[in-house]
C-alpha cells in the first residue's frame, strides 16, 4: 500500500479524504499524513484495504503500484461491471 495507490483507489470512488477516513475509521489527519508522508502504521494500512474492499476496490501491486475497480458476479454466474 502506498500513497499513490491510495490517491488512485480514493480517484476510482470520487471519494474525499474525509470520505476515507469516515469509510475506513480512522482520522482525516491519518489519512493525511498518510498520503504526505507515506507513514502509517500496518493496522491503519489495513483499515484503508478493508475500506477499498468493502465497495469492489484493490489496491494492485504488479510491476507498479494501483488500484483496480473489481467487477461483481451475477447471481447466474456471470460478471457485471461496477462503472
Amino acid at each position: 500500500m502506498t500513497p499513490e495507490a491510495n490517491r488512485a483507489a480514493r480517484a476510482i470512488l470520487k471519494w474525499s479524504v474525509r470520505d476515507l477516513a469516515e469509510k475506513a475509521g480512522i482520522a482525516f489527519t491519518t489519512v493525511h499524513r498518510f498520503e504526505t508522508t507515506g507513514i502509517a502504521t500496518e493496522t491503519t494500512k489495513a483499515k484503508i484495504v478493508a475500506a477499498y474492499a468493502a465497495h469492489n476496490v484493490d489496491i494492485t501491486n504488479g510491476e507498479g503500484t494501483g488500484a483496480r475497480l473489481r467487477r461483481a458476479a451475477k447471481a447466474d454466474g456471470g460478471i457485471v461491471g461496477n462503472g
